[in-house]
């Protein structure tokens, strides 16, 4: 296998490794919203008192959040940074 082959097949694994991870997100998002949506119904529903559906908001946001920010932020490692660490794993 030549060199460029490699690189189109490692492209290939990276953007169905990105591909899965918005639908992952999407799906995520989409419970998200749909089970804090019925909570707030609920709340509504019962008398509208303390909202205490912030807490789930609040809680499972954070989780969107992080969930977001590997799906659309985080950066792809450069091969120096695969280098050292794989010098690193080396060393006993």
């Amino acid at each position: 296998m030549d060199e460029s082959t490699q690189q189109n097949d490692d492209l290939r694994e990276q953007a169905i490794t990105r591909i899965k991870k918005r639908e992952d997100f999407k799906a995520h998002l989409l419970a998200y919203t749909l089970v804090n949506a019925m909570l707030v119904g609920i709340w509504a529903v019962t008398g509208a008192g303390f909202f205490w559906p912030v807490f789930p908001l609040l809680g499972w946001g954070i989780g969107v959040c992080f969930n977001a920010w590997d799906v659309f932020r985080r950066a792809t490692p450069t091969e120096e940074q695969i280098r050292r660490e794989m010098e690193a794993l080396r060393k006993p």
